[in-house]
């Protein structure tokens, strides 16, 4: 019964593209013509945080100059696309306007440009949002990436290994010297939770400095992780 329910609700509510609206072949997915304007990450990346870099990857290890200025305290990381046009939309859309159905597309973006950053069993961890900012926004949206993420890849989550100890200003406008001061101790880990030995995968919508997840690393590792990597949705670039 459930194929032929489904087709008959596919005819009345055909699928729609999650950005502009225009109809689509599949649920959750992008148009063509969206698909085209979104700065999708491929290529060669950095492997400290995902951002592409320039020339082929011959096997060595690349880190681009922020992750060289500033050594990053997780071991990998990547991001799936630019937060630029179409994917910052997505993303505003997701964080601010109750758009929670972009969580099931953009975890398999992710999970796509993953690569070695999901391998060996990790456990997906969420960054966290204070409770102050959770009520309201009503909900976390790297929560709900992170689930949604778990349910794709059959991986292991823990949404609340972390908390957020306190209520921190708004990051957005600051330069990456004073997010870290802003983030500084104010991720902690739960007290009745541990990643004791376990490989730990962060998840955050939108890595810029790197100042969260920076934070959110040094509270995993107190929380007993062997080793921390990191996946954004998108990887703010700097603007030439």
């Amino acid at each position: 019964m459930r194929a032929p329910v489904q087709t008959v609700l596919t005819l009345i509510y055909p699928p729609r593209c999650i950005s502009c609206g225009g109809l689509v072949d599949i649920e959750f997915g992008l148009c063509a013509g969206c698909w085209a304007d979104t700065p999708f990450i491929g290529g060669t990346v950095c492997d400290s945080c995902g951002l592409p870099v320039p020339g082929e990857n011959d096997g060595e290890r690349i880190d681009c100059d922020d992750c060289l200025a500033r050594p990053r305290p997780w071991s990998d990381g990547r991001a799936a696309l630019l937060y630029d046009g179409r994917a910052r939309s997505l993303v505003m859309a997701l964080k601010h306007g109750d758009r929670t159905e972009i969580a099931r597309p953009a975890a398999a973006w992710m999970a796509r440009a993953a690569g070695p950053v999901l391998e060996g069993d990790p456990l997906l961890v969420p960054i966290p949002l204070h409770w102050r900012r959770m009520l309201k926004r009503r909900y976390n949206q790297s929560a709900l990436i992170a689930r949604a993420l778990a349910r794709q890849t059959g991986l292991e989550h823990c949404p609340d290994l972390l908390q957020r100890a306190r209520a921190t200003q708004s990051l957005d406008g600051k330069t990456a010297t004073e997010r870290f001061q802003t983030l500084n101790d104010a991720i902690r880990a739960h007290p009745k939770r541990s990643a004791h030995g376990r490989v730990v995968v962060l998840i955050d919508d939108v890595m810029t400095s790197g100042a969260t997840f920076a934070a959110a690393t040094d509270a995993a590792m107190s929380a007993g992780a062997a080793e921390v990597r990191v996946l954004a949705l998108a990887r703010v670039a700097k603007t030439p």
